[in-house]
């Protein structure tokens, strides 16, 4: 399996609750909706719980989750997959669709994402 995982940021001045709630009821819709056309197998969002219990965590590593909004997993079979997505027509217009939505509400200089390689050890 390979795995796009990106880290987001909100837009400066939309508040956490308005991201979280665009990114789940419009953003995700749109991306099921375009996930034949990309061959994505699975798609999924975490969004940062607030709270004193990730500042605990936070300060037994030195990191500084408050600077993430969430992190979006998608899945392809194959790096094949990925690529044919990519050449596709169907392909080429869903990802520039979903790159206009991402763009009203991500800040996308500061939400890193990167391919990687699922290793499992649990599970």
């Amino acid at each position: 399996m390979i795995k796009l995982v990106f880290t987001v940021r909100r837009k400066p001045g939309m508040s956490r609750e308005d991201f979280q709630r665009y990114w789940y009821d419009q953003h995700g819709p749109l991306v099921r909706s375009r996930a034949e056309a990309l061959r994505i197998r699975r798609y999924v969002q975490t969004h940062l719980l607030e709270g004193e219990l990730n500042g605990y965590l936070a300060r037994s590593r030195g990191s500084e989750p408050e600077r993430y909004d969430g992190v979006a997993e998608l899945w392809w079979d194959s790096m094949e997959d990925y690529l044919a997505a990519g050449t596709s027509p169907e392909g080429r217009a869903a990802a520039a669709e979903l790159l206009k939505d991402e763009r009203s509400f991500i800040d996308l200089e500061s939400s890193p994402l990167w391919l990687g390689e699922e290793r499992s050890v649990i599970g």
